[in-house]
């Protein structure tokens, strides 16, 4: 799995969302290239824009945490087809390349950022994670997506 706050793996996630286009197809599932990048971007916007996202509560929080969290920052690949929050599902057409341009903004900021901003940061969803851990989320997920669409 690339580390998106290093230079080589930012340049090679980057390089592959380079790669797509506006008809790029999904070897598997039902989103568009528009959508998968729309999508995406949610887990970026979440950390970015806390304000835009209700608090999940206290509850919901301990089993996301539980339940939820080791299947998404664990090692394991995501599955084809998997289940997503209702917050990812992104079911109208979007502009590609303003889908694209966000994308590639959020990753350059992140990496800017470094690793050491993201130390004991919190998640929406699963509390305080260590920096590893939200590589792994923002890593897996990208790389999942850009498998699905074959770059």
């Amino acid at each position: 799995m690339e580390n998106l706050f290093e230079k080589e793996g930012l340049e090679k996630t980057i390089n592959r969302i380079n790669q797509l286009t506006p008809d790029t197809t999904p070897q598997w599932g039902k989103m568009s290239v528009d959508q998968m990048l729309a999508h995406v971007n949610v887990a970026y916007d979440m950390y970015y824009n806390k304000d835009n996202y209700p608090a999940n509560g206290f509850i919901k929080k301990i089993l996301l945490k539980a339940f939820v969290k080791p299947p998404v920052v664990g090692p394991k690949p995501y599955p084809k087809n998997g289940r997503t929050a209702p917050v990812f599902i992104i079911s109208d057409k979007r502009d590609f390349d303003k889908e694209k341009e966000r994308l590639v903004g959020f990753l350059n900021q992140t990496a800017e950022h470094g690793a050491h901003h993201f130390e004991g940061a919190e998640s929406h969803s699963f509390g305080k994670m260590s920096s590893t851990e939200w590589n792994v989320l923002f890593a897996k997920h990208i790389d999942h997506h850009l498998r699905q669409f074959g770059v």
